[in-house]
């Protein structure tokens, strides 16, 4: 007899998020996109789900995150919190969608809220949205800042493998965010040392992507992390080979099916 999974007993708050770095514990992130992964990572006791922008190259195939609409980022994270009961759920608003005016990221972060059931919005920005930051805190939305390499800038940057380091910059991008009421950071693309720097100032929790591991957290693409999306940089470990796995079933499948060995009786109807 199976055993029952157990539900977990309540889902994740910005509380318990902020709580973790006080505690010493390290926060496990992820990106998710639908239901189906949600379900799968929610049930593997990761602490956060973000449903990112990444979605405009993971998922929709584009060259960067530009392109990336706010129905979209709606869409995408329904999804995800209808299949998700324990992960804090986070969503990135998409390019464009605060940096007109704090109204404007007030009205569209509200938007992702009421319509999603996410507990959090993220944005890219430091000293350059302290005052949006403040705003949406003000209105009580809960706001995760991220500095260093921001990929709705890459048109500044270049490139999306650009290592930020003005350690100055880098530093006040961050100390700008907590001040400005954001609940935690995420630093990309920043040399450890740097990293290490700005976790030990803040006392909300940072959470590193390709900054090492004096983080207090990190955060993966999960096509990245899974070995399905074939984008390998420095920072990122695969812990699985899906992709290899996955083409190796779809083509027993395909062999099976041209063969006439699938389906068999055993998968037929009587």
């Amino acid at each position: 007899m199976s055993a029952t999974p157990t539900k977990p007993s309540r889902s994740i708050t910005v509380p318990d998020f902020v709580k973790a770095k006080s505690e010493g514990r390290k926060l496990s992130v992820l990106t998710a996109y639908d239901a189906l992964w949600a379900k799968i990572f929610d049930e593997s006791d990761v602490d956060a789900l973000l449903v990112g922008d990444s979605l405009g190259m993971v998922v929709q195939g584009k060259e960067t995150t530009l392109p990336v609409t706010l129905s979209e980022m709606i869409y995408h994270a329904q999804m995800v919190t209808r299949a998700t009961q324990r992960a804090l759920v986070i969503v990135d608003m998409p390019f464009m969608t605060y940096q007109i005016s704090p109204r404007q990221a007030i009205r569209n972060a509200g938007r992702i809220l009421k319509e999603t059931g996410a507990s959090a919005v993220k944005i890219e920005g430091g000293e350059t949205q302290a005052e949006t930051i403040a705003a949406l805190h003000r209105v009580e939305i809960p706001v995760m800042a991220h500095v260093g390499m921001r990929p709705q800038s890459v048109r500044k940057f270049g490139r999306h493998s650009a290592v930020q380091r003005d350690s100055e910059q880098l530093m006040n991008d961050a100390k700008a965010a907590e001040q400005a009421g954001a609940f935690s950071v995420v630093l990309e693309l920043i040399p450890r040392q740097i990293a290490a720097q700005i976790t030990q100032a803040l006392t909300i929790p940072t959470i590193g992507i390709g900054a090492g591991p004096d983080c207090d957290g990190q955060v993966l693409v999960t096509p990245d992390m899974l070995g399905l999306s074939g984008f390998r940089p420095k920072f990122v470990k695969q812990f699985a080979q899906l992709r290899e796995t996955v083409q190796q079933a779809v083509r027993e499948y395909t062999r099976e099916v041209r063969s006439g060995v699938f389906p068999d009786d055993s998968h037929s109807h009587h």
